[in-house]
């Protein structure tokens, strides 16, 4: 299985979009500060996720959550929780 989650800092609220095989072990990563894009801003909350039987799957939902409309669509998604 392939994920496509979406993190939300605890420290300014900023949204991370990111795929992987290993959710669980992607996240610790993330707020052991092991990646530089998300280390700034630690610490995070994981707020969706969702599968994919397929890697190509979820690279393209993540290419699709970060451009413009994707990004809009994740908004109104989660516009309750954002909040």
């Amino acid at each position: 299985m392939f994920y496509v989650y979406i993190l939300q800092s605890l420290k300014n609220r900023s949204l991370y979009i990111g795929y992987t095989n290993d959710l669980k072990k992607r996240f610790k990563e993330h707020n052991d500060g092991r990646s530089l894009a998300t280390k700034p801003f630690r610490p995070y909350k994981l707020i969706f996720y969702e599968s994919f039987l397929n890697q190509r799957d979820a690279k393209n939902r993540e290419l699709y959550l970060k451009s413009g409309w994707g990004f809009r669509s994740i908004k109104k998604l989660l516009k309750n929780y954002l909040n």
